[in-house]
């Protein structure tokens, strides 16, 4: 039996260089599709990471409009411009001074707080008709603005603007006030809260839908805007946020602010429909306020964010000036 034979096939020079070329150009094409992928996935992280840092630009660098006004052309009061630092002079703030409208100097000033993307004027409230009633009353008001109105400036959640607040409150004092009570809005609210922490100088607040810069209410804020997912989301804005204003928010003293017991009284007005600040976190420190603090709440059902004056003028006036003359004791001169 003969063994089997193999036919020898001869390859020219085209088919052989093809055969050797097969498996590198298959690597080529392998390494091309590795790189463009590379490249999709490098650019997408990018537009990513440049999303949220637009997300964490934008919370620090609110719209804030001009002001529309001043106390003598809303209700014709007298009124100084005034400058004065921050308690530890990291910025310089502009305001009013609107004495009280009895012949007799007075002593109780109120400082004015106003939130987040607004200014002294508060337009939505409006500041103005509390001041021109605050003036009624006897009490000098103090309208200013915080540090981030200023275009160089940014908002950093309560850190500096407790500091800002407090030089308010300062100056308030070098008027001659005794007494000295803080109104404030929203972010201005929550910033109350954080000064308080810090200075025994104020007398009594009364905290209008109140706003604290915890994860859950940044997130709950986003959420509104655009439907983002909680991860990567919160902890990319909380990444970028110290790179655009060199604050942290990890710095906001959230978790204080909530298990403090002041030794101050507190008037919490809050709306259940507030879509801005959880109306869950108004109870939450009211509940843990010492029960002969003097601390109040007002609840309102099927009110919303930082519009209840609006809505219930006449009761709202009620309530906070009542709430007012309960902390105001006899004063010389008064």
């Amino acid at each position: 039996m003969e063994p089997n034979s193999v036919t020898p096939v001869s390859l020219n020079a085209t088919q052989i260089e093809t055969a050797v070329n097969v498996p590198s150009i298959a690597r080529r094409r392998l390494k091309t599709f590795l790189i463009a992928l590379l490249s999709v996935i490098l650019l997408l992280v990018s537009l990513v990471m440049a999303f949220h840092a637009y997300i964490a630009w934008t919370l620090a660098k609110p719209h804030i409009d001009p002001l529309r006004s001043n106390p003598a052309l809303a209700f014709g009061a007298a009124y100084q411009d005034i400058q004065f630092p921050s308690l530890n002079d990291s910025t310089l703030l502009n305001g009013w001074y609107i004495p009280a409208a009895q012949a007799a100097a007075s002593k109780k000033t109120v400082v004015f707080s106003h939130g987040y993307g607004g200014n002294r004027e508060e337009i939505w409230v409006p500041l103005y008709d509390l001041a021109q009633e605050l003036q009624k009353q006897n009490y000098n008001v103090l309208m200013f603005d915080y540090g981030f109105v200023q275009p160089k400036e940014s908002v950093t959640g309560g850190i500096r603007e407790s500091q800002e607040l407090l030089g308010a409150v300062k100056y308030a004092r070098e008027q001659g006030a005794e007494q000295v009570f803080v109104w404030g809005f929203s972010m201005g609210a929550g910033t109350a809260l954080q000064a308080a922490l810090l200075s025994d100088d104020i007398d009594g607040m009364i905290l209008d839908s109140t706003f604290i810069l915890d994860p859950d209410t940044l997130y709950h804020n986003m959420k509104q805007v655009a439907d983002l997912p909680r991860y990567p989301t919160l902890p990319l804005v909380y990444l970028f946020f110290p790179l655009i204003n060199g604050v942290s928010l990890n710095q906001v003293p959230y978790n204080q602010v909530k298990e403090t017991k002041y030794n101050i009284p507190i008037f919490f007005i809050h709306g259940e429909q507030d879509m801005k600040a959880p109306f869950e976190m108004a109870q939450e420190l009211f509940r843990n306020q010492p029960a002969n603090s003097g601390s109040q709440l007002w609840l309102l059902p099927n009110d919303s964010h930082e519009l209840i004056y609006r809505a219930h003028p006449q009761t709202y006036l009620e309530l906070t000036m009542g709430f007012l003359r309960g902390l105001s004791t006899p004063l010389s001169g008064q």
